[in-house]
C-alpha cells in the first residue's frame, strides 16, 4: 500500500472535474491538485445523438484525456474503492490510499444496463439499440437507415433521474425524420414509451413538445417503464408505474435509454444521501455533513437536470466556494439550478430549453426558444462541442 497525499483531490476526469480542476489551476489560491481517473479517453456525451442520427462520426466525440489534465494537476489513473471522510481519505481499487483538505466528488452516473433483463445479450442486435455509450451508438444510425417499416419504439426509463433526460426523445425526432426521408414512414409506427407522466416535465417546452408530437404523427404511452427485452420474439415488456397491468409490445426497431443511479461506490459511502446521489446543499455545493467536501454534476443530489449546461454553471460555484472556504472567508457562490436541454426535433430544428429550480425559465437569446429553430441547432451540432473542448474544459466558461 502507498499513500498519497494532496490539498485538493477530484473524483473523476468527465466534463465536471476537469472543468473544476482548470478552473482550480488558473485560480488565485495555489493548490496541490491531484484527479482520480482510470479512464485514458474522454467522451463529448452530447453529441452521440447526432452520431446515432448519422449527421458525424462516433470518433468526433472522443479525445484522449491526457489533453485535458491541466498543467500541475497529478493524474492518479486508479478506480475508487471507498470513502473515509471521517478522516479525510480515499482508498483506491489497488489498495493506495489518497489523503487530502478537500474532496471534489465528480464522478459521474452509472448506467445499469442489467437492470432491464436481456438488454446486455441483445443490445446492438435485430433492432435493439442505444446512444448511452460509445461502443453502443454506432449501431442506432445503422438500424434507423436500414429500417424497412413496422414499429420502432423509443423508452425512457423510470427509477430515478438519467443523464440529459431530452436525450431519448431525441434521437425519437431525427429517425422519424429519416424513415420520411427512406420513404418508410407511411407504413411505420413510431412509439414513445416513457415511464414518466408527460413528454417533458416544464410547461412551456412540454406544450411546445406536443405539438410536435401530434403534427408528425407519434404516438405516446407513458407511465409505462421498460422491464424486459424478448430477442426471440422482438417484444418489449414494460411495468405500468402506476399500478396497472404489464404492457407486452412487438418492436421492429428498438432505442433503449437504460436505468442509472449513482455510481455503487458512492452508494456504499457515507457521503451518500437516502436516494445514494452525495448529499451537498443545493445552493453552495457542499456537502451537508462534511465541511471539507463537496460535488457537482451527474453524481450530486442537486435536484436538477443532469446536463453538461448544468456543469458549466456549477463548476465556477464550487470553485469560488471551495477557495473561500480554504482561507476562511465566507461563501458567496450560489447555483440556482440552471440547466439546458437542447431538444433537437429534426435535421436542422431544435427547441432551446433554459429551466432552473421549480422549473424557472431562464432563456438566454431574446427570441422564443419554445419555438423550432434552425439557428439553434447549428449551435448544438457545430458551436457547443468548440466551446465543450476548448472553453469548458479549459476554464475558460
Amino acid at each position: 500500500m502507498t499513500e498519497h497525499s494532496h490539498q485538493i483531490v477530484i473524483i473523476g476526469g468527465g466534463s465536471a472535474g476537469i472543468s473544476v480542476a482548470a478552473r482550480l489551476a488558473q485560480g488565485g489560491v495555489p493548490a496541490d491538485v491531484a484527479i482520480i481517473e482510470p479512464s485514458e479517453k474522454h467522451h463529448y456525451q452530447p453529441i452521440w445523438t447526432l452520431v446515432g442520427a448519422g449527421v458525424v462520426d462516433r470518433d468526433v466525440s472522443e479525445r484522449d484525456e491526457a489533453e485535458f489534465i491541466p498543467d500541475g494537476v497529478t493524474w492518479i489513473r486508479q478506480k475508487v474503492a471507498s470513502f473515509d471522510p471521517e478522516h479525510n481519505a480515499v482508498t483506491l481499487e489497488n489498495g493506495d490510499v489518497v489523503r487530502y483538505e478537500h474532496l471534489v466528488v465528480a464522478a459521474g452516473i452509472q448506467v445499469d444496463w442489467q437492470k432491464v433483463k436481456g438488454l446486455k445479450e441483445t443490445l446492438g442486435k435485430d433492432g435493439v439499440c442505444s446512444n448511452y455509450s460509445f461502443e453502443a451508438v454506432p449501431k442506432t444510425w445503422e438500424f434507423i437507415r436500414t429500417f424497412k417499416g413496422g414499429t420502432a419504439i423509443f423508452t425512457f426509463p423510470g427509477g430515478g433521474p438519467i443523464k440529459c433526460a431530452g436525450a431519448p426523445q431525441k434521437i425519437m425526432y431525427l429517425a422519424e425524420e429519416a424513415f420520411r426521408r427512406q420513404g418508410v414512414r407511411e407504413k411505420s409506427r413510431v412509439l414513445f414509451a416513457s415511464a414518466g407522466g408527460a413528454i417533458f416535465g416544464i410547461p412551456r417546452y412540454r406544450a411546445a413538445l406536443e405539438k410536435v408530437v401530434a403534427a408528425r404523427g407519434i404516438d405516446t404511452t407513458f407511465n409505462k417503464d421498460l422491464i424486459e427485452v424478448r430477442a426471440s420474439s422482438k417484444e418489449a415488456v414494460f411495468r405500468d408505474t402506476t399500478g396497472g397491468a404489464e404492457t407486452v409490445l412487438k418492436y421492429d426497431l428498438l432505442h433503449v435509454v437504460p436505468p442509472q443511479s449513482a455510481p455503487d461506490f458512492i452508494k456504499a459511502s457515507p457521503l451518500a444521501d437516502a436516494a445514494g446521489w452525495v448529499d451537498v446543499d443545493k445552493y453552495t455545493l457542499q456537502h451537508t455533513r462534511y465541511e471539507n467536501v463537496w460535488s457537482l454534476g451527474d453524481c450530486s443530489s442537486l435536484p436538477c437536470s443532469k446536463t453538461g449546461a448544468a456543469v458549466r454553471k456549477q463548476a465556477p460555484v464550487l470553485v469560488q466556494n471551495l477557495t473561500a472556504a480554504r482561507v476562511g472567508r465566507p461563501m458567496k457562490g450560489r447555483y440556482d439550478g440552471y440547466a439546458s436541454c437542447p431538444l433537437v426535433t429534426g435535421y436542422g430544428s431544435l427547441i432551446l430549453a433554459e429551466f432552473g429550480y421549480d422549473g424557472k425559465i431562464m432563456e438566454t437569446f431574446p427570441v422564443n426558444q419554445a419555438k423550432e429553430r434552425y439557428s439553434m441547432y447549428a449551435m448544438k451540432a457545430h458551436l457547443l462541442p468548440e466551446l465543450y473542448w476548448h472553453g469548458m474544459l479549459r476554464g475558460r466558461m
